[in-house]
Parts: structure tokens; C-alpha cells; sequence
């Protein structure tokens, strides 16, 4: 059987100090690669829209707009 978010945060609370302390940067550590991931895959998605001539460049606000 699968926990629970509710057993998971309970069981989190009974932990040690330093337990808790290392489980916090442990998870710091992947919310930053997972961010890190994702600014990357769009940055792949934005390079491939440029490289086929989707990606319009503007500085017209009327334009923006309708771009939106």
C-alpha cells in the first residue's frame, strides 16, 4: 500500500532534527533540478520554434498583443 501525503507529513514530523534537516535539502536539491529541467526544456522548445521561424520578435505593442 502506498502512503498517504497525510502518513508522509506525520512521519516527517516524528523525525529527528538532523533527519528532518537533511530531508529539507534533499528536497531543496530537486525542486532546483526540476526548475533548472524545466527553464532548459523551454529553452529547447523557444531554440526550435526560432530555428523553423515560429518565434516573432516585436516590438510593437498592437502586435504583442494580438501575439498573446
Amino acid at each position: 500500500m502506498e502512503p498517504t501525503f497525510s502518513k508522509i507529513v506525520e512521519t516527517v514530523y516524528h523525525l529527528p532534527l538532523d533527519e528532518k534537516q537533511e530531508l529539507m535539502n534533499l528536497l531543496s536539491r530537486n525542486i532546483l533540478e526540476n526548475r533548472r529541467n524545466e527553464i532548459f526544456d523551454h529553452y529547447q522548445v523557444a531554440k526550435n520554434e526560432e530555428k523553423t521561424g515560429k518565434l516573432i520578435f516585436s516590438s510593437d505593442i498592437n502586435q504583442l498583443r494580438h501575439l498573446l
